[in-house]
């Protein structure tokens, strides 16, 4: 017998998948998009050397451009949002690589823009920006390229750089195919010899399950695939590393954390700021897992205890009824808000909703100008999957109040923003949870979610991103990686990070390298814990019924890829520049493990 079978992608109801027939009515229709862009290709390419005519053919340039870009952005989606629910499906795999590859001739057709612009100068730039009101918009973008411009190269060589971009990538994808669609892991069996099936969409549920030994056996059958590929998924890794180092050396920066920074003029203090924090902090985290084992009542803690329930009634939230807590939850930020968040949810279909076989692990907001800011997760009825799906609705209504208010320009924004708008949500439906609901188990529900999350952001991350570090020091220094150094030095670091309450399988845990597809994206894992911070500190602003809180976070959202990051979120209110609001989110964390040390002892 077979408690949970994942159906297939076929068994899915409409009504629960993402609605991919608002981007494209058709794979005809898309296939004939990419082939009229192909053609638009050729006609920016005619641009080249055009730049400096004057302010009105600037202008009618980059107007054409912006368009060039919506488009190719829809292509993009529509040929990712079929292959990440179905990465077995070899036909969305080709129309996923053809979309990249149209991706990297894009990128090399524009290669021409900014280094003509340098070309111009500013001064003329600034001149010409007051004479043509259309470049009005573009003033930020050029003051930003000239900050840059001792890293821009030559058109010939930024050329080249925007053709590498596919090939480039095919080291994240061959991660992704490996591990999304490849992978088999083998089946577990509970206490009553119940099969359950373990994929990537159901791996997260089935360690929140309460039965010990089934937790234990999935947990190592997942690793141990990992482990029994971990030469090839080391090597690629490691490549991608290289490709990293390549990138900065070429554009001239003293090291890959630079290089990463620099494009949102952040300083690495930030960086180093968050791992000094982190570090300082761990007792917090020592206690919470001496907390857990004893509420447990193991004499072990184990990596398979961390998401174990605390009680013997863990809450179930059907979909619907997730909706309708986040939406309360967010309430405080207007009615408008909420509305347009839940017909997103229930109506206009933004969601794809339950795991399938094929889909890939984990979930993301995903969209472009001209499309719904779509999700993708494996819901679970569980406190578990309703934070996620606050989180990836935090995202989305970051592009939605983004798109609606920003030039294309500046419709996207970045990675150390779009983790704040995500985990604001989460903090905004968990005080709403705690507050809404007195009884103790439901609360240690919530609060045993809560700390999940701060795990991910505040732990796993930080951990993630001094392995990153040093990796990519080792390779910039010269050295070698293997499967087994890199597994042992993230082993060290995870066990500095969990203490002497846990027990560690070096192998099991060191391998979590494999696991996160997150470091093929250049020093993006920090950012989940500089997100986490800024979150928390602007979501007590609107909790404390801060005077103008409201209209700070709504501005925030709507500033998309305006300004610099930082700068957009100190309009805000929080400075990330500065550690306080790091610390102050540990507070929040240190809080939590004070609030659950009391209801476990009732």
């Amino acid at each position: 017998m077979t408690e949970t079978t994942v159906p297939r992608r076929s068994e899915i109801a409409e009504k629960d998948t993402w609605n991919s027939t608002s981007v494209f009515d058709s794979i005809e229709a898309w296939e004939m998009a990419c082939s009229d862009l192909a053609q638009t290709i050729t006609q920016i390419e005619s641009f080249k050397g055009r730049l400096g005519e004057g302010p009105g053919t600037l202008a009618d340039v980059l107007e054409a451009l912006d368009a060039f870009v919506v488009q190719l952005g829809k292509i993009q989606v529509y040929a990712g949002m079929a292959h990440s629910v179905d990465t077995s499906d070899q036909e969305a795999a080709g129309r996923y690589s053809q979309s990249n590859s149209l991706g990297g001739r894009a990128s090399a057709a524009l290669a021409f823009l900014d280094p003509e612009l340098l070309a111009i100068g500013e001064d003329t730039l600034k001149q010409w920006i007051a004479d043509e009101p259309r470049l009005t918009i573009y003033t930020h973008y050029i003051k930003n390229l000239f900050r840059k411009q001792a890293h821009v190269r030559s058109a010939e060589v930024e050329e080249v750089l925007g053709l590498l971009g596919d090939p480039f990538g095919g080291t994240s994808a061959t991660a992704s195919m490996l591990t999304n669609a490849d992978f088999q892991f083998d089946s577990v069996h509970t206490s009553e010899g119940v099969e359950v099936e373990v994929t990537q969409g159901t791996i997260t549920k089935i360690r929140t399950m309460p039965d010990r030994e089934l937790r234990r056996i999935a947990w190592e059958n997942y690793s141990d695939r990992y482990i029994a590929f971990k030469n090839t998924l080391a090597n690629n890794l490691a490549t991608s590393i290289k490709q990293n180092v390549f990138r900065a050396r070429v554009r001239k920066h003293g090291s890959t954390l630079e290089a990463a920074l620099y494009a949102n003029n952040i300083s690495v203090d930030v960086f180093h700021n968050l791992v000094n924090t982190f570090q300082k902090n761990l007792p917090t985290w020592h206690r919470y897992w001496e907390i857990r084992r004893k509420a447990l009542g193991v004499n072990e803690l184990h990596t398979y205890d961390i998401w174990a329930p605390l009680t013997d009634s863990p809450a179930v939230v059907p979909f619907e009824q997730a909706v309708d807590w986040i939406c309360e939850g967010l309430l405080p930020l207007g009615k408008d808000y909420v509305a347009i968040m839940r017909k997103g949810s229930l109506e206009d279909r933004w969601i794809d909703v339950y795991p399938n076989i094929g889909k890939r692990s984990g979930a993301f907001s995903y969209g472009e100008p001209g499309t719904f800011p779509f999700i993708m997760m494996s819901y679970t009825d569980t406190v578990f999957s309703l934070s996620t799906l606050a989180h990836e609705l935090g995202h989305s209504m970051h592009s939605y109040l983004a798109w609606q208010n920003q030039p294309t320009i500046y419709s996207d924004y970045s990675i150390f923003v779009a983790e704040v708008a995500s985990n604001f949500h989460q903090a905004m439906v968990r005080a709403h949870l705690l507050n809404s609901n007195p009884d103790p188990v439901f609360q240690i529900n919530v609060i045993e979610e809560a700390i999940s999350n701060f795990h991910r952001y505040f732990l796993i991350m930080p951990t993630l991103a001094r392995f990153e570090l040093e990796m990519h020091e080792a390779v910039e220094r010269g050295e070698g990686l293997t499967a087994d150094s890199m597994t042992k030095r993230l082993s060290e670091l995870f066990h500095e990070a969990y203490g002497e309450a846990m027990q560690i399988d070096r192998d099991r845990v060191g391998i979590q390298w494999a696991m996160f597809g997150h470091l093929y994206a250049d020093y993006y894992v920090f950012q989940y814990a500089t997100g986490i911070s800024g979150a928390h500190a602007l979501a007590n602003r609107i909790l404390a019924r801060e005077e103008g809180a409201v209209e700070d976070y709504l501005n925030f959202l709507k500033a998309g890829g305006s300004g610099y990051p930082l700068d957009i979120l100190q309009s805000a209110g929080v400075d990330l520049a500065q550690p306080d609001p790091v610390e102050e989110t540990f507070g929040v964390l240190a809080d939590m493990v004070d609030r659950l040390e009391r209801l476990l002892a009732q």
